[in-house]
């Protein structure tokens, strides 16, 4: 535990929060920036006198149940709890599951990404938000129960045979050994995660395909910057592939763009008018 930086933490994050910002009133007499001590104490569930200790370097090391208020009475981030865990000497319990909560600022540029088809996946394949042109090319996952919705049981488990194969032959193998490395990587993350070890027991049971790629343990990292899709109306359209990794939410945001003047580019236009319409599909 180290106390001279733990107090000096726990006083750098009281001091920014404004009393509002926590539905008490300022006063007449405020001289402290921020909260006060015996504020943060009474929010946290612990003694003004406790909570004193620990800005003055005096206290013993906190309780983890002390950790989880402080948390909640200084607003912490993700980042910030870990660092105050590791500062009382109480590494931090992994997260309880994959956070499938999407920042505003990412649902933005997915709207600001007209001319590119973009979605935002969680760390088990959920997609859990996308913009109009990756519904057309893909399919519209916002129609879908929330359990029809994880790109790899689309991919692997849910389309009868040459039905659904978004992918060419040799996409889907690069495609099936990154989401195995991911997905494991994913079950290390969250061992006690139920949804994470259904997804998991679903398509190593429901797959052969993808439990063949499972089993192989193949961790190398494979770059892939072209995707090749077949649209049941448009055809193959090769697209450029780029992943954005959003490290404090273990989410990624896929974007795939066509080369400008290329077939691939007309082709989504032409997808950005049809949209999620199935003209293949008598009426």
């Amino acid at each position: 535990m180290d106390r001279r930086e733990l107090a000096g933490f726990l006083r750098s994050r009281r001091e920014r929060i404004t009393p509002a910002d926590v539905g008490l009133p300022a006063g007449p007499r405020r001289r402290t920036p921020g909260l006060r001590r015996e504020e943060v104490a009474q929010l946290a569930f612990i003694s003004t006198e406790y909570y004193t200790r620990l800005e003055q370097a005096r206290g013993p090391r906190p309780s983890r149940e002390v950790l989880a208020g402080l948390t909640r009475a200084l607003r912490l981030s993700d980042a910030e709890r870990a660092h105050l865990h590791y500062l009382a000497g109480a590494p931090p319990a992994p997260p309880p599951g994959p956070s499938r909560e999407v920042r505003p600022s990412v649902l933005d540029l997915l709207r600001r990404l007209p001319n590119a088809a973009a979605l935002v996946l969680s760390a088990t394949y959920e997609v859990i938000a996308h913009n109009d042109l990756a519904a057309a090319l893909l399919e519209d996952f916002s129609a879908l129960p929330r359990h029809e919705r994880n790109f790899l049981r689309r991919t692997f488990l849910d389309s009868p045979a040459g039905e659904r194969q978004w992918y060419s032959r040799s996409g889907m193998e690069i495609f099936g050994r990154t989401a195995a490395r991911h997905l494991r990587a994913a079950a290390a993350r969250y061992p006690d995660d139920p949804e994470v070890a259904t997804v998991v027991n679903d398509l190593l049971t429901g797959s052969a395909e993808f439990a063949r790629l499972w089993d192989a343990y193949d961790l190398s990292a494979e770059p892939a910057p072209h995707k090749t899709f077949r649209h049941p109306l448009i055809g193959p359209i090769t697209l450029n592939c780029d992943v954005l990794d959003i490290t404090d939410r273990d989410q990624r945001v896929v974007i795939y763009t066509a080369d400008p003047g290329s077939p691939a580019e007309r082709a989504l236009r032409l997808l950005s008018v049809i949209g999620t319409q199935r003209m293949d599909v008598p009426g």
